[in-house]
């Protein structure tokens, strides 16, 4: 067995701050295998025809052979849109690009309107690369670390590692100690460091020391001694949108401009050469294309110019699935004197497949309630739901989600921990909706600058 010491590079880790958003308790769709859609699963409540077809145009994404696919989800005001889109994202897994934004984001000074669009398409687009990493798989057989007698300074440490035909040990820096710690890793145990990062693996624990403990937990689990050397050669796969391959490639420093955000408008001819590039390597194997979902909300904002150029992007074989939302009806073509269904050009329409979603029933407000109650650590009493249901039905259901963390909070001043009756009925008279406020205002809009009252007999 031959012995000698490698220096591993050292890695750190990054914690995940969660966050309770307006979708944050959506986690899919909520179909079946055979995209029947429940009534309630996965945080989605109700929409069942508009959820069956999501989960067909879902199953297009995945499949990732069809470009350039439009869709228009078209409803009221607060009838699930966004969210239908957000699940699926969710769907979709972290390896098929999602991007959102809203149609307003493209008025923008430091771009032009169809270089917005087509940064926002191309971010879409993702790129899986194939290449070859190493890294050190084998048995642990100790770990040893010195600390300082002081308490202060530096640690240092060997690990020594060894497979069926070799063994070697490794000197150990302070981080690569920590890593092994939080690891909780221990003699007997298989595991990889990669040499690019230093990250730690923790596989399983070897056979050779299957009968060290009388008792060992049910997620316990046995591997074999690793064979040959200990270094070895993996293929790993990353996956890149276009556009991260643009910034790049545009400029000198064009990674920190990935963090910046301050991109800039990027040359067609540097899209050009990159897509040729992007090209010889499908040609060679080492990656392939991964079209994902754009999502544009109030797509209605857009104007004439930008409803052109979508017409010319969707036939390009480099197009992600675009997926729009409005709650417009007939209405003004933005940029033109013409009125046309949802504000979108019919030429535009046509190409679209339209899912229409509709108004929430009582039953379905009062689980979409609970289930934001549970979201938002709420606990509410009955009462206080079927109150909250009713001001969904008569006023809106974004105004009676605004409502819970209220009510919550004003149920904690009187040192309750459910939310009652009392506590939403309070924040209801503290906080108007849209038509109680409509109300005041023509009460009382003479006391307000610049009121607007209309001439006598005009229309």
């Amino acid at each position: 067995a031959a012995e000698k010491s490698v220096k591993v590079p050292e890695t750190r880790d990054i914690a995940r701050i969660e966050r309770i958003g307006a979708h944050s308790h959506i986690r899919g769709l909520g179909l079946d295998d055979s995209l029947e859609a429940r009534n309630v699963s996965q945080g989605m409540v109700g929409q069942q025809l508009a959820r069956r077809a999501a989960g067909v145009v879902l199953g297009m994404v995945k499949e990732g052979k069809i470009a350039g696919r439009a869709i228009l989800l078209a409803g009221p005001p607060g009838t699930g849109k966004t969210a239908i889109a957000m699940a699926i994202s969710k769907s979709l897994g972290r390896d098929v690009p999602f991007t959102a934004m809203a149609g307003s984001e493209i008025y923008s000074l430091e771009m032009s309107k169809t270089e917005a669009l087509t940064q926002a398409l191309r971010k879409s687009i993702g790129v899986r690369i194939k290449e070859e990493t190493e890294i050190i798989e084998g048995e642990v057989v100790e770990v040893q670390v010195e600390r300082p007698a002081t308490g202060v300074g530096a640690k240092s440490g060997k690990l020594t590692l060894k497979t069926t035909d070799m063994e070697t040990i490794y000197d150990l820096g302070t981080k690569m100690i920590d890593a092994l710690v939080k690891e909780k890793v221990q003699a007997g145990d298989v595991i990889t460091i990669d040499k690019a990062t230093g990250k730690i693996s923790r596989i399983g624990r070897s056979y050779t020391r299957a009968r060290d403990y009388d008792a060992t937990g049910p997620q316990t689990r046995f591997v074999q001694c690793p064979e040959g050397e200990l270094q070895k050669r993996k293929e790993v796969v990353h996956t890149v949108s276009i556009h991260e391959i643009d910034v790049i490639n545009s400029r000198t420093h064009g990674f920190l401009a990935l963090f910046s955000g301050d991109t800039g408008e990027i040359k067609s001819e540097v899209r050009e050469q990159i897509d040729a590039k992007v090209a010889e390597w499908r040609e060679e194997g080492k990656a392939e294309i991964c079209p994902g979902v754009l999502f544009i909300d109030e797509v209605h904002m857009l104007d004439i110019e930008c409803f052109s150029f979508l017409n010319r992007a969707l036939e390009d074989e480099m197009s992600p699935v675009v997926i729009m939302a409005t709650n417009r009806g007939i209405t003004k073509i933005r940029g033109t004197q013409y009125t046309s269904p949802h504000g979108i050009p019919v030429d535009l329409l046509d190409r679209m497949i339209i899912i229409s979603t509709t108004s929430y029933e009582e039953d379905e407000l009062r689980e979409i309630l609970k289930i934001r109650c549970e979201e938002e650590d709420c606990e509410m009493s009955d009462d206080g739901v079927t109150v909250l249901t009713r001001i969904a039905q008569d006023t809106s259901l974004r105004y009676a989600i605004q409502l819970i963390t209220l009510a919550g909070l004003v149920a904690r001043r009187r040192k309750s921990v459910v939310v009652g009756l009392e506590d939403v009925k309070k924040v209801y008279s503290l906080f108007l909706d849209e038509a109680r406020s409509e109300r005041i205002l023509s009460e009382f809009q003479e006391q307000f600058l610049y009121d607007y009252q209309p001439e006598k007999g005009s229309g």
